[in-house]
């Protein structure tokens, strides 16, 4: 049997989506699954040894789907559902399609009306729901993150006053509105008696700078200096994980830290 699962985006929610490869794998376990997303993303999806095969979406959806077709797929896991996933479905005629209900009628009530008709599930388990039918059930072991050995971190990229310990801080984030003021931030590790790593992207390596600046021996600013794997390994080998709302934030659940 041939399993597409499609996730396009977005760091965090393709973490999220790994219970569900992992759970299909486990039911068929001599099936193939192939994983749909966007090049960007590869490496959360590239290293999963529950996954056979990583496809890229392309810049033509046509070329995508002209892809799709000649895999010859038995069922489709749509866990993005959007305009491109329904264009695939339109098609793939003959494939057996299962899409996740993203409750966007429920979403947009809580918005604007404040009226709250949203399930207490579990976001994995609302993914979970969609290959029921399939008789593939949550094993309750979690997200997976695999790091490459490639990208493990040796001891030389950690400075010796953090080798022994630290606590990661992620003061990137997505949006403003998910982001704590560089004040805040750098209060909040003025406060912390214990070794820090800052964690964030390229575009955050200024803020780091700021909120270091008090204590930059004990505050280590690595916003831009690792990759994503890399700075999942910063994730694993953490005492304790502060992070705003984001895909390192999934990734820490994926190795079981306190967040």
């Amino acid at each position: 049997m041939k399993f597409l699962v499609i996730r396009f985006s977005s760091i965090g929610d393709i973490v999220l989506t790994s219970p569900v490869v992992r759970c299909l794998k486990q039911k068929f376990p001599d099936s193939e699954i192939h994983f749909l997303t966007k090049k960007i993303f590869s490496t959360i999806v590239d290293s999963n040894p529950y996954i056979d095969k990583v496809i890229y979406l392309q810049n033509e959806l046509k070329n995508t789907i002209d892809d799709l077709r000649r895999e010859g797929y038995d069922h489709v896991i749509d866990l993005h559902n959007n305009l491109r996933t329904s264009l695939i479905k339109k098609a793939l005629k003959q494939v057996n399609f299962h899409s996740f209900d993203k409750l966007n009628s429920k979403k947009w009530l809580y918005t604007n009306f404040k009226i709250n008709l949203l399930p207490h599930k579990h976001i994995v388990d609302r993914y979970m729901a969609t290959v029921e039918k399939l008789g593939v059930a949550n094993d309750q072991k979690g997200l997976d993150y695999f790091i490459p050995d490639s990208d493990v971190i040796s001891e030389k990229d950690i400075p010796f006053s953090h080798s022994h310990g630290f606590i990661a801080v992620v003061i990137g984030a997505a949006h403003n509105t998910k982001k704590l003021p560089i004040a805040m931030l750098t209060a909040l590790c003025e406060m912390i008696r214990y070794p820090i790593i800052l964690l964030g992207g390229s575009e955050d390596f200024f803020n780091g700078e700021r909120i270091a600046k008090p204590d930059n021996v004990k505050v280590y600013n690595s916003c831009g200096k690792f990759n994503l794997n890399e700075s999942a390994d910063i994730i694993r080998r953490a005492k304790l994980v502060i992070t705003h709302d984001t895909g390192l934030m999934h990734i820490a659940a994926a190795f079981q830290k306190d967040i």
